[in-house]
């Protein structure tokens, strides 16, 4: 069978050439004919499992369609071209492929189709280089943004600030979430605005910048429903617990559900986040009260003990 495959698409390639081909009666190369063949050879050889010959009889094509002005067709060539070398684990040199058909898709006036490669190109290296992925899905919010449609935009950088979260590039971060919660902002989706601030406290503390920290609370103030809700109540509890050093607060805050069931890689930081000065509390003993006689005051060690086990 897969003999026959190879068979079928070397016929093909053959009468692609046939089409390029100039003579007497014949001065321009058929270009449409040519790149129709070579897309013929393409899938004869994919089916093959043959994927470099595939994926040259794809660049082949790409170029013939170039050469007859169909920009769409030669952007769809290309990529096709980058996933024959998905499947052989060349991935960097799939995105580069993938990329630049998302390039002559815009120059095609096709938006929408360009983001869609670029968030595929996304998909296939975040796991290789995510910072190519960041890149890349950066660049495709950029262009749903271009296009008014703000929703698949804040999602593509969702996407971003998670990989730089989990690449644990907070400052980085803070940017990209600032920009999602604008965005969600501006879409009115308040309540998604709450959770973007969370996130960025989570982060800014993360980055040993409380101040940061405090002034996205405050400024948060301003979003229609923030002050008194939850988000706020835990963010306030947070922040008093982180100031004054104390492990407990900020432990039970990050343990709450309102932050576990985050996205895991917020939630991460809540799980792991620690106050300045190892825990120990700022707050200043309480003065000794005076006690009736015959009545001992209660021991510190014994408040200390109570704890001693930490939260459950």
């Amino acid at each position: 069978m897969a003999a026959q495959k190879i068979n079928e698409g070397l016929e093909h390639l053959a009468k692609a050439e046939k089409c390029l081909k100039t003579g007497f009666l014949k001065w321009k190369p058929d270009y449409d004919s040519a790149a129709s063949e070579y897309g013929k050879a393409a899938v004869a050889f994919k089916n093959a499992k043959q994927f470099e010959q595939a994926k040259d009889a794809c660049l082949r094509e790409a170029v013939a369609h170039e050469n007859n002005r169909a920009l769409f067709h030669a952007a769809k060539a290309y990529e096709q071209a980058g996933m024959m070398l998905k499947e052989m684990q060349k991935l960097p040199e799939a995105v580069q492929l993938i990329e630049k058909a998302s390039m002559m898709y815009l120059e095609n006036g096709t938006p929408d189709t360009a983001a869609m490669a670029l968030e595929r190109a996304g998909k296939l290296i975040e796991n290789v280089d995510p910072e190519k992925a960041v890149q890349l899905y950066q660049q495709t919010a950029n262009v749903f943004e271009n296009e008014e449609r703000l929703r698949q935009a804040v999602e593509l950088l969702g996407k971003a600030s998670r990989l730089l979260v989990r690449g644990r590039r907070f400052d980085e971060a803070a940017l990209s979430i600032q920009k999602e919660k604008n965005i969600y902002k501006e879409i009115e989706n308040y309540p998604t605005c709450y959770k973007k601030t969370i996130a960025q406290v989570l982060v800014h503390l993360h980055r040993n910048d409380y101040v940061a920290a405090e002034r996205c609370v405050r400024e948060s103030y301003s979003i229609p429903g923030f002050n008194g809700s939850e988000d706020c109540t835990a963010l306030e509890q947070l922040l008093e617990g982180y100031d004054q050093q104390d492990q407990d607060q900020v432990a039970e805050v990050c343990n709450s559900p309102l932050f576990k069931y985050m996205d895991n890689d917020y939630a991460k930081l809540g799980l792991s986040l620690l106050v300045p000065g190892g825990g120990v509390k700022k707050k200043a003993a309480a003065p000794p009260q005076a006690t009736p006689k015959g009545h001992a005051a209660p021991a510190a060690e014994d408040e200390e003990d109570e704890y001693a086990g930490g939260l459950c």
